[in-house]
């Protein structure tokens, strides 16, 4: 596995340190509704881009979770973060999962947004092939979208979700992905895991749903804890922007070592 320094921007100078790691369809602009409102004083957050995404499009890599949970670890080293805490979004939430494997005496928390679980989503072989495509058609990418928002939103805000997703996104790289976060199953490796982790999910998406979260997540690790955005779908970050903050930095903050 080649070393990587992922490309990120640091947001705040707080004590807490966290990653923020997007999806399968954004780059780090997946934050962009939310950092506005970031409590830059407790929390310092770090937005970076994996490999095949944003300023990393052109990044060769294996394109797998694990891959980029060890490229996070290099990047705290060059931050200089001894511990940190981790939000991932989606895909991103398989991410931060990995790192329980990785380096579990490093995370202080951990917060899955619709956090694809460390078993995969045992996806049935007409939905395999809508995302397996996805990767060259457009349509496919709204037709996710839509569906996993409830489909509830407005055309023109899912264009844009599209638009940005195929610009943000190497079609290879895209596709690869899908293989690691879709069809890996490594959850026996982070099972019972003590450290703090949150879900949040969204009462609109059909997909990553909290009863899907009960069966895994919180059955998986010891400190789960589960809150669900009951109008939001799995973009969180633009649908219930603000309730998203409040719910994680509560869940952060809850660290004995956060400032309160």
């Amino acid at each position: 596995m080649t070393s990587f320094l992922l490309p990120h921007e640091v947001h705040g100078d707080g004590t807490h340190k966290v990653f923020a790691v997007h999806g399968w369809f954004a780059d780090r602009s997946a934050y962009a509704a939310v950092l506005p409102d970031l409590d830059r004083a407790s929390f310092q957050y770090t937005l970076v881009d994996l490999r095949g995404y944003g300023r990393a499009k052109d990044a060769v890599g294996a394109f797998t979770t694990a891959e980029a949970a060890a490229d996070l670890v290099v990047l705290a080293d060059r931050l200089g973060w001894e511990r940190f805490s981790v939000v991932g979004h989606s895909m991103g939430g398989a991410v931060a999962q990995r790192l329980l494997a990785v380096a579990p005496h490093r995370l202080r928390r951990v917060v899955g947004v619709s956090p694809v679980p460390a078993s995969g989503p045992a996806l049935p072989p007409d939905q395999w092939q809508l995302f397996a495509d996805a990767a060259d058609k457009p349509e496919n990418r709204r037709a996710i979208i839509d569906v996993t928002t409830g489909s509830r939103r407005p055309g023109a805000w899912l264009d844009r979700m599209v638009d940005r997703s195929l610009m943000c996104s190497d079609a290879k790289a895209f596709r690869a992905w899908l293989d690691s976060w879709a069809g890996e199953d490594f959850h026996r490796q982070v099972e019972g895991a003590g450290v703090p982790a949150l879900a949040v999910t969204g009462g609109l998406d059909p997909a990553l749903s909290a009863e899907l979260m009960r069966q895994t997540w919180m059955r998986w690790y010891a400190r789960g804890e589960l809150f669900e955005l009951p109008w939001a779908g799995h973009y969180a970050m633009d649908e219930a922007p603000l309730d998203l903050v409040r719910a994680v930095e509560d869940f952060l903050r809850a660290d004995p070592d956060s400032p309160r």
